[in-house]
């Protein structure tokens, strides 16, 4: 009995050891605007969201390879669709660059960059992605914590609006792939 509690005890303190790393270990300077995202699981519905027919995303944050990178899991509607995306610093490209692989079976290659705030990425599509080959954001964290991301899309040579989504953090949230 009581090497069950001690299992359960130290079982637990990993998780939460692990948890606080992902929110405060050492992270890559140039990745720092991402920190207030780490560690969180955010949830949300996309503007086009309708009752009789939900869009809703779910992100998990967390720092990878020793700070070295930020990695995001994401996925639609309960796995409907998802994707991995890395982001790290390029020294060569004196960037962050990512790269962002999708259960669709396309890629993306992109840059992210910080202005006024706010986080500007834009990425460009390998593989099939119904005619789409770039994509634009802007994501900002709100007043209140939650977070908003608008993207655009190039598809046949014009942009056009994309998702505009305000997720909040949502602990009971799961990334589900299929």
């Amino acid at each position: 009995m009581k090497m069950m509690l001690w299992v359960l005890i130290l079982s637990f303190g990993f998780q939460v050891a692990r948890a606080e790393d992902s929110e405060t270990g050492s992270l890559n300077s140039h990745l720092e605007s991402l920190r207030p995202l780490l560690g969180k699981t955010w949830k949300g519905a996309f503007k086009i969201s309708t009752p009789e027919k939900p869009v809703v995303d779910v992100m998990r944050w967390e720092r990878a390879l020793n700070g070295q990178a930020v990695r995001v899991l994401h996925s639609l509607n309960d796995g409907a669709y998802g994707g991995e995306t890395i982001f790290r610093w390029d020294e060569a490209k004196s960037s962050v660059t990512y790269h962002y692989f999708t259960t669709a079976g396309f890629m993306t290659t992109g840059t992210l960059s910080n202005a006024d705030g706010k986080t500007v990425t834009h990425e460009v599509v390998s593989g099939t992605s119904q005619g789409i080959s770039e994509v634009k954001s802007t994501s900002s964290i709100l007043p209140n914590g939650n977070y908003h991301i608008t993207t655009e899309y190039l598809k046949n040579g014009e942009w056009e609006p994309g998702r505009d989504v305000i997720y909040e953090p949502d602990a009971a949230a799961k990334v589900v792939f299929k």
